[in-house]
């Protein structure tokens, strides 16, 4: 087989979030490769196969190892937590792929923390949603902002990655009082998911005011509701409108 590069989505790391389709590429590769977190999430699976892992702002390095590998004649699985396309690898990969014309790559998707945290909530992707990284590595903060207060301003439920780390740890505060400027409600019903999928797996309603004095971490997806979502038996809910479709 061989000069074949699978992008794969492992979603939050737990095997029971893993598609069908990420397991045959997992075990279709020959070498599982990637960030040394999620290597070892897949590796845990899949012991016997071999491994190369990079550690974090060493992305280009990886996709590079990835693709010169297969071009070797080997099959491997570049692996990314979530979805391979939102925040992960895929983009990179198939930037760089137009260097290896002899090298196909297959983008395989996985469960994003938008839709595993958002499952564990309830329901508050109901209606339309943005997702939106706090992270400044690698986008402007002018420019996190301005996507918040246009995500506030079309009143969008939103789900925000990337809320925290030791360097930002007032982003999600910074985050909110955007918001809360930008229109959103102070009572505007939020959630928290942490851990998704792993041991010590936790989720939280409250408010965006209170949200806004809330410390967050990189294993933290925020839920930021739109004006229509409501909390309701412990779970967030953003309505469709069929209640509305009903009535006519």
């Amino acid at each position: 087989m061989g000069h074949k590069v699978y992008v794969v989505g492992l979603g939050p790391g737990d095997g029971v979030y893993l598609t069908l389709q990420a397991r045959a590429a997992l075990e279709a590769a020959d070498v599982l490769c990637g960030y040394t977190a999620y290597v070892a999430l897949a590796a845990a699976q899949f012991p016997c196969k071999e491994t190369y892992a990079t550690g974090m702002r060493e992305e280009i390095e990886r996709c590079r190892w990835a693709l010169a590998t297969a071009a070797q004649g080997k099959t491997v699985a570049l692996v990314c937590s979530g979805d391979a396309g939102v925040y992960g690898m895929a983009g990179l990969l198939l930037q760089m792929g137009k260097e290896f014309t002899d090298v196909d790559i297959e983008v395989v998707p996985g469960v994003t923390a938008a839709l595993s945290g958002a499952a564990l909530l309830g329901a508050p992707l109901g209606h339309d949603f943005c997702v939106i990284s706090l992270s400044d590595l690698l986008t402007p903060w002018d420019v996190i902002e301005k996507r918040l207060r246009c995500a506030a301003a079309g009143d969008f439920v939103l789900c925000l990655y990337n809320t925290a780390s030791r360097k930002r740890a007032d982003y999600l505060r910074r985050a909110c009082n955007v918001l809360l400027s930008a229109g959103k409600k102070a009572d505007t019903v939020c959630g928290l998911a942490r851990n998704i999928g792993r041991e010590g797996e936790r989720v939280h309603l409250l408010t965006l005011e209170a949200l806004r004095e809330t410390p967050a971490d990189m294993y933290t997806t925020v839920f930021i509701g739109a004006s229509s979502t409501i909390a309701e038996g412990g779970r967030m809910i953003t309505p469709r409108g069929y209640e509305r479709k009903e009535k006519l």
